[in-house]
Parts: structure tokens; sequence; C-alpha cells
């Protein structure tokens, strides 16, 4: 360690459980965030602050004005760009800790790319709101044995809980099947800043402790939370291994292989009034082609990473991935035509 690091964290390094030692060893470590948003952005900060050697982050969306309440390193500057979350945290973040690695990934995550984003990690951090990426998420960490961090906020309440594949129970042998329907999300019921914090706090916690080899300090619960109403429950799960869990015990990895259809994928984005369109298998696409193409029949706004295409009452946002939003609907049917219209098949 140089002596320009040894006072970057001279704090962190006075801090007894982590010390010298475990200050080297978190340089020489690789975290991955999924997900961009209000818990991705605390908790890329806190691994880059903390000098976690190498951080990925990994996002799809980009920066609107009504992420700027709760997803901390974006500006109203981003929001006016359409920068994507990915890119624009990177920016940040380089000006934090330009001795890290911090890598901007602009990616839906999965089955087709999952393991190559996820795989070489050493840490997976959970700042997705979505259940289908953390069972994702989930067969990666299982199959390679990584440890990861789960974390859900919504009003003001929050959860989380470490998992260690083989030593704990997997995700999926504590939430066997998703929630039926959407349920409440922060885009139905709103969410408090500080109820992010929190969450994520505790998270990167979790993680710097798996970092730097402190396992025997990790929680061994399942934290819930509401800081509005001061209640906290604690669900102890270290008994709570399903001996039939198909990911952990039969080792069958379903989300992860379940990227072989050929055609596009349709989903609509929670409370968003958006359809996202996924190639199955991505592909780069020439925005500048898409330009000139659209600019005959609409207005169309570009920066180096998308372009949104304005088209009656929607806007079709093209990623450079192949991936497709429709703003304006969160009918499929309607997407379909608008994609079909625009893009073809």
């Amino acid at each position: 360690m140089n002596p320009d690091q040894k006072q970057r964290y001279s704090r962190q390094i006075r801090f007894a459980p982590i010390g010298r030692e475990g200050q080297e060893r978190l340089g020489q470590k690789k975290a991955v965030i999924v997900g961009m948003g209000a818990l991705g952005t605390v908790l890329a900060n806190h691994m880059v602050r903390a000098g976690v050697g190498h951080v990925r982050l990994i996002d799809r969306d980009f920066v609107e004005e009504s992420n700027l309440q709760r997803q901390m390193l974006y500006d109203e500057e981003d929001a006016r760009q359409h920068l994507p979350k990915a890119v624009a945290a990177t920016q940040k973040l380089q000006a934090v800790n330009s001795g890290i690695t911090i890598e901007g990934v602009i990616a839906d995550l999965g089955p087709v790319n999952a393991e190559s984003l996820l795989a070489d990690a050493d840490l997976i951090l959970d700042g997705t709101d979505n259940f289908q990426v953390r069972y994702l998420i989930n067969d990666v960490a299982v199959k390679h044995q990584i440890p990861w961090v789960y974390g859900g906020v919504v009003s003001a309440r929050g959860m989380f809980a470490v998992i260690r594949p083989g030593i704990t129970p997997c995700f999926r042998c504590l939430f066997p099947h998703a929630p039926a329907g959407r349920g409440e999300t922060c885009d139905t019921v709103g969410v408090i800043g500080p109820a992010v914090h929190l969450v994520a706090s505790y998270q990167a916690t979790e993680g710097l402790k798996l970092l730097v080899g402190a396992e025997d300090r990790l929680n061994p619960h399942l934290e819930q939370f509401d800081i509005w109403h001061n209640d906290q429950l604690q669900m102890d799960i270290r008994e709570g291994k399903n001996p039939n869990c198909p990911a952990c015990a039969k080792r069958s990895f379903s989300y992860l292989d379940s990227g072989d259809a050929e055609t596009e994928d349709f989903a609509t984005l929670c409370g968003r009034d958006t359809v996202q369109i996924s190639p199955t298998h991505p592909r780069t696409v020439d925005l500048e082609q898409l330009a000139e193409r659209f600019q005959r029949i609409g207005r169309v706004e570009k920066n180096p990473f998308l372009l949104r295409f304005h088209a009656d009452d929607y806007t079709l946002v093209f990623f450079k991935d192949g991936r497709v939003l429709v703003q304006g609907t969160d009918d499929i049917g309607v997407a379909r035509i608008l994609y079909a219209r625009y893009v073809g098949h």
C-alpha cells in the first residue's frame, strides 16, 4: 500500500476490524452491483469510497428527473441529457476515486449475459427492484459459489439478507416463488430516501465484511424494518435451507438456462408507463443510421449512448445493445405494433 492510499483510507484502516490487511484485501477484490437506481447508487458510493479495487455497475436505464429524489449520484444535467445510469454513475464516481477500476455496463441483465457479467465477481450486490433478476443473480451465485447481498425497499420499509452459497439458504430457499402480481412498488406507493440509504448501508456493511474475510460477523438474519413506524423484525435464516431447493439442492438453474428463445422479449416496467423490448441475443445497433432514418418522420434526440424517437404520443428509446423502451403505454400489444412499424421483426 503506497503512502497516498494510506492517507486516503486512513480512517477506515484505523477501524480495527478492517485495518491495513483488510484494506489491502479490499483493493484486490471485485464487486458487481446489479441496478444503479436508489439502492445501487448508495451501494456504489460506499464500495468506491471504501477502495474496492474493481467495481462493476450494471444498469439498463437512463436518468430521469423523478430519480433525483432518492438516487444519490445523479443530478439535473444527467436527467436533461438522458444519460444512461451506468455512464452517469461511472463519471461521478471516477471523480471520487481515480485509484480503482470503475466499470459502467449499459445492459439488461438476462440469461444470455448474466454469467459473463457476474461470474468473475468476489461479491454481488443487489440494487434491483425485480424478483426475476434476483432469481437470476441467485442462479449465477449458487452455480459459481459467489456470495451476494439481497436488498429491497419500498415506501419506508426495507429488508436485506446475506446469501452465501453452500453455507446459508439461497434466495430460492427463502423465497420459493416470486410474489403473485406486482405488489407494492416505489411507483405505486412511493419511497423515502432515508429508507433507501438504511437498506443499502446495511448491504454495503455486510459486503465489506465478506470482502475483508470477517465472515464471523455476518448478519445471520433476514432483517426487516419500517423506519416511519419504528418497527423492526429479525428472522433467523440459518436453518432455512430447503432440501428440495431447485437451485442450491438440485443445482437446476432454470432462470439462467431460460435464454434459448430466438424472439424479442416484451415486458412492462411497473409504474413507468413503459414496455421494454429486449432481443434474446444482444446485437449492436448503429444509432447514427437510426437517427437518419427517423429524422425524416419525427423528432429525434440522441446522445452517444441512446436515441429517443418521438412518434405521435409515444417515445421509442433505442440502446446500442438492441433494447428498445416504448414510453407512453404499458400495453404490450401496442408496443408490439409500434416496434413492428418502426423497427420491423
